[in-house]
């Protein structure tokens, strides 16, 4: 988005300077990325005056621009002449919309431009070159420019695509005072045409018809503005259109009346139906795409391009101008499926103001009949404008619980009247409803987003400083958790909050959340689980010769479309081997061993018991387990599913431990410390026949459970007996809170061969 500083001080009374605003925008949200003060062209005397050979019109000049070097310049303009004073454009001067370079003509260095009167913007003699005053003074600027700011714009602010709502956000934050603009509407006229709306994608459309006019330049005010942001001028109609949409943040559309048959229709398109836009290039349109017709066919495809037919051109002498609100989703469809991107669509995929339609319609009237004279002959709309409806309930108090700092309701209220969002006090609550424009604005979060901005974050963190609280929810688990991963030699992995349906359905048995406007094919879901990306990211690194990998990422997945519907997961993947090749010790290769210990390092000294049932899809159906604590499920851990390994063309093992909710972690509450025995642990080896098929662990979460002094359970021997059984071994740790004697001891001992040989189908071995 550029805008021109003078631009902006047509809606904002400010005596700041474009420093300090582009330096207050970006600290509050819209990132200013350049201020570029634009290069005027400067008075120049001819001295010299040689035609060029080969050419029939070509000059090379030589100019004095006050330098004290000439400057060599190729022109073809009729009135060259030794001493003649016109305007130089140098290197860096924007000419219409493009920029002058130092380049060769003919085999001949022109290192300028001289320009017209047309070209400067001045007038409309492109006859020659300007001619200024003898007395004019060398080197000096011929145009007064502008200071031009370019801001990059994200997606949830397109209220900051109109320098409107630049405007205000800079006066709530201090740096001015917001100049409402006197906005009118169009008187209703009668006339011969009507709008008929056949779809529920266009809320409101109106237009009017004005006759008898002469297209011409726009004024110098406007031209100057859309050359200064990179916009050529073409004329008034035209310009204006651009104009608008720069000023208000409303597209809007110029037709030539007289090439438009009967009434106007906003409709879906037929399947297969041809369209060719302004540019000349033709599309073939699906059901999915929103036109703009009469009765002779398309005109323009609804929000994205105007068409061929129905065009404005300088022999244009009645036109109509459409002002319309049109539904973001299908305008982002068809941009996107056709490759279309325009100023129009860019602004009505983020959503306008769907409100203004018809001032927009009006300040654009005006604008041309101020050029180019005629009248309105007919007004018309179709559907209805839309009311505003969103009434949020908001508490001052919500802004100190949720940042922990304390704003006075007064400063709070006072903010959002300059944002533009009213406020209606009721039983102690606020019901603030945004301006149109912050199509963003839609809970009680939001407003205290607003109010942070608009503050500054730099005052917040001033205040968090200076003046803590206990009252700010915000915990550092999270951070925590990432330390203690870290520290067991895994590295952070961040991916976007987008998956892929087709590796989801492979991996996953939850709901797929599709997106209805994918960025790009293969992110086509809100993820369901954070496996997907770092599949991808090892299939990736392993085609480029990196298979070694430690890595986990914790972030959000999504369980349903509403708003709430989500939680936080963790996912850590080992691959390939543990280290590097060393000759200081021998290598080996990471196992679903190592991911286990990741997991216990999180539980902290918790007791839990490993299952082994149930596998999720993505795991190995034999060299799986999940930690558990009673029925509830903490965390999972399994070598990858060697069919999902060979679709995804992964060679090397994958070593995988989810954590599908943070929040069932010990350290997600506080944990109390270990009361810690002034008794020394004993220890007791125990071994039992089983069948050759039984999990180890089974029995070591058997023994677990037995008695809560025991501390640890560890298997230390296991083989083969021959008939169809295998005798394991393990060592218990008891941590006794108490004396305990002989007889105690025996019992405790007794009970964990009872619970083994009942629970797992054992034997205790006698030797």
């Amino acid at each position: 988005m550029k805008w021109t500083y003078d631009w902006l001080k047509d809606y904002l009374k400010t005596e700041e300077s474009a420093k300090q605003i582009a330096d207050t925008l970006t600290r509050t949200g819209l990132e200013v990325e350049d201020l570029i003060i634009p290069i005027s062209p400067i008075a120049a005397k001819i001295v010299e005056c040689q035609p060029m050979e080969n050419s029939d019109h070509l000059h090379v000049l030589k100019v004095d621009d006050g330098s004290g070097t000439l400057r060599q310049v190729v022109c073809g303009a009729p009135n060259v002449r030794v001493g003649l004073i016109s305007a130089l454009a140098i290197p860096g001067c924007i000419i219409e919309g493009h920029e002058i370079k130092s380049g060769k003509l003919r085999g001949v260095l022109s290192d300028g431009m001289m320009c017209s009167g047309r070209e400067l913007g001045i007038n409309d003699d492109h006859s020659g070159i300007i001619e200024l005053p003898a007395d004019t003074k060398i080197g000096s600027g011929v145009l007064q420019t502008e200071t031009v700011f370019d801001a990059g714009i994200t997606p949830n602010r397109p209220d900051y695509l109109a320098v409107r709502g630049i405007a205000r956000d800079l006066s709530a934050c201090g740096l001015g005072e917001y100049r409402v603009p006197e906005d009118n509407q169009l008187k209703p006229v009668s006339g011969s045409r009507q709008v008929n709306i056949k779809t529920d994608k266009c809320p409101v459309y109106q237009f009017c018809e004005i006759h008898d006019i002469n297209v011409t330049q726009s004024s110098k005010k406007v031209k100057s503005r859309l050359a200064a942001i990179g916009i050529n001028p073409k004329n008034a109609p035209v310009d204006t259109t651009n104009y608008i949409c720069y000023d208000m943040g409303q597209p809007m559309h110029c037709f030539d009346a007289d090439e438009i048959k009967g009434n106007i229709t906003v409709r879906m398109a037929s399947d297969g139906e041809e369209f060719t836009d302004l540019f000349g290039n033709k599309h073939t349109l699906k059901e999915i795409d929103m036109v703009i017709a009469d009765d002779a066919g398309i005109l323009a495809l609804a929000g994205v391009v105007g068409g061929a037919r129905g065009m404005t051109t300088e022999n244009t002498k009645n036109i109509i101008l459409e002002s319309a609100y049109f539904n973001p989703v299908s305008v982002r469809k068809t941009s996107k499926r056709l490759g279309i991107s325009t100023d129009s669509s860019y602004r009505y995929e983020r959503g306008i103001d769907p409100t203004i339609t018809g001032s927009a319609l009006a300040n654009a009237a005006r604008m041309i009949m101020d050029v180019c004279g005629g009248k309105i002959v007919g007004t018309g709309i179709g559907g209805k404008i839309p009311t505003e409806e969103r009434k949020i309930e908001y508490s001052p108090d919500l802004f100190l619980q949720k940042t922990g700092i304390e704003i006075s309701a007064d400063v709070q209220r006072e903010i959002l009247k300059k944002l533009g969002f009213k406020i209606v006090e009721r039983n102690g609550k606020w019901i603030v409803t945004p301006t149109p424009a912050r199509v963003n604005i839609e809970i009680p979060e939001n407003i205290v987003s607003e109010l942070i901005r608009i503050y500054g974050y730099d005052n917040i963190a001033k205040a968090a400083i200076h003046k803590p609280t206990d009252s700010a929810p915000h915990r550092d688990f999270y951070m925590s958790v990432k330390q203690e991963l870290a520290a067991r030699g895994l590295n952070e992995t961040k991916a976007y909050g987008f998956g892929d349906s087709k590796i989801e359905e492979l991996i996953s048995d939850k709901q797929i959340i599709k997106i209805a406007n994918p960025i790009i094919n293969n992110m086509d879901t809100a993820r369901n689980c954070l496996l997907e990306t770092m599949l991808g990211f090892i299939a990736e690194n392993e085609k480029r010769g990196f298979p070694d990998l430690n890595m986990f990422e914790l972030g959000t997945v999504f369980d349903g479309d509403n708003p709430g519907q989500q939680h936080t997961q963790i996912c850590i993947v080992r691959t390939g081997n543990m280290s590097p090749k060393h000759w200081q010790h021998r290598n080996r290769s990471t196992d679903i061993y190592d991911v286990k210990a990741d997991l216990i390092s999180l539980m902290h000294g918790q007791k839990f018991t490993i299952s082994t049932e149930n596998p999720p899809r993505w795991a190995h159906p034999f060299r799986y387990g999940a930690i558990m604590q009673g029925k509830k499920k903490i965390a999972e851990f399994a070598e990858l599913h060697p069919s999902i390994a060979y679709k995804l063309k992964i060679k090397t093992n994958v070593n995988i431990a989810i954590i599908d909710d943070v929040e069932n972690l010990p350290t997600s509450r506080k944990v109390k410390e270990p009361n810690l025995s002034d008794f020394q642990p004993i220890t007791r080896d125990f071994a039992f026949i089983v069948d050759v098929n039984a999990a180890a662990e089974k029995l070591v979460n058997t023994a677990f459970a037995t008695d809560s002094r025991i501390t640890d359970v560890v298997v230390f021997d296991a083989f083969d007996m021959g008939d169809g059984k295998k005798s394991i071994a393990f060592t218990i740790t008891i941590t006794p809170t108490e004396n305990m004697s002989d007889d105690d001891l025996q019992k405790l001992q007794s009970a964990v061969i009872a619970n083994v040989e009942k629970k797992c189908d054992a034997e205790i071995r006698d030797r």
